[in-house]
């Protein structure tokens, strides 16, 4: 299965994350789109800490409650293509944590995880995680790029550090990868940070990572386009399951509550 492309469609997404639990789509954003995000996200940067332990990274910065200090993702979280790919894996969904990622030189390898393993789901278990990587530096293998185990979304155990290869792609690209695909973080052994955005999607029955309602103002959110709104936990998962006082959760933005 070919798994990077630089023109892609639903279809071929989908199946090479059946295939492979991962895919690459090469210019996604233009190299504008690139640019003027680095330059927001730069001003983001200036005032976040690094991590607090190996995992958060002590060198790498995180930016959370990422749709509270940036307007720079509101289409890509809702752009058709992104979309279309976790409706076909999903089906009902919201954003579970978007953050921006800075990994600074020096910093080591993150270890290899799942990002659904945070749900107590008996395995084996439907799709419940769809994540996609963001990078506005070119991805090397020297300045941390994604590594991952092509195929272990469909494996039992866990696999070992030289099973894994190294998601080399240029900015503006967006990588897709299911929620139970091995990975994790490289290491930076370069004198420059690399700069990377997770936006990450989780079937909505489940409770995102973040709590968006709580992270992004109400004002803010009141702001935001109508698919973005959902997105951040005012929607319903059928029949009813989100409601407030017996209401859709968006009538308490329109109401100004």
């Amino acid at each position: 299965m070919r798994t990077t492309f630089v023109e892609a469609t639903v279809d071929t997404v989908v199946a090479g994350l059946e295939a492979d639990g991962y895919v690459v789509v090469e210019g996604f954003l233009g190299p504008d789109e690139v640019a003027a995000t680095r330059a927001d996200l730069a001003d983001v940067l200036a005032r976040t800490p690094t991590g607090r332990n190996d995992f958060e990274g002590f060198t790498t910065q995180r930016v959370y409650a990422l749709f509270a200090k940036t307007r720079a993702f509101d289409e890509p979280a809702t752009h058709p293509l992104l979309l279309g790919v976790v409706d076909r894996v999903l089906e009902h969904h919201q954003l579970s944590a978007p953050v921006g990622i800075q990994i600074g030189p020096g910093e080591t390898a993150q270890v290899l995880h799942r990002d659904d393993s945070i749900y107590p789901l008996t395995k084996p278990h439907p799709d419940v995680v769809v994540n996609t990587m963001w990078p506005f530096d070119d991805f090397t293998e020297a300045n941390g790029a994604t590594r991952l185990v092509p195929g272990s979304h469909r494996r039992d155990d866990a696999p070992d550090e030289a099973e894994t290869i190294v998601a080399e792609m240029p900015a503006g690209s967006v990588m897709f990868y299911l929620g139970s695909l091995w990975h994790g973080g490289g290491a930076n052994r370069t004198d420059r940070p690399r700069l990377g955005v997770i936006l990450e999607y989780v079937s909505s029955w489940l409770r995102p990572q973040e709590n968006h309602v709580l992270a992004v103002p109400h004002d803010v959110a009141a702001t935001l386009p109508k698919r973005l709104q959902e997105l951040l936990g005012y929607n319903i998962y059928p029949p009813f399951v989100g409601y407030v006082d017996g209401h859709h959760p968006r009538r308490v933005l329109q109401s100004g509550d």
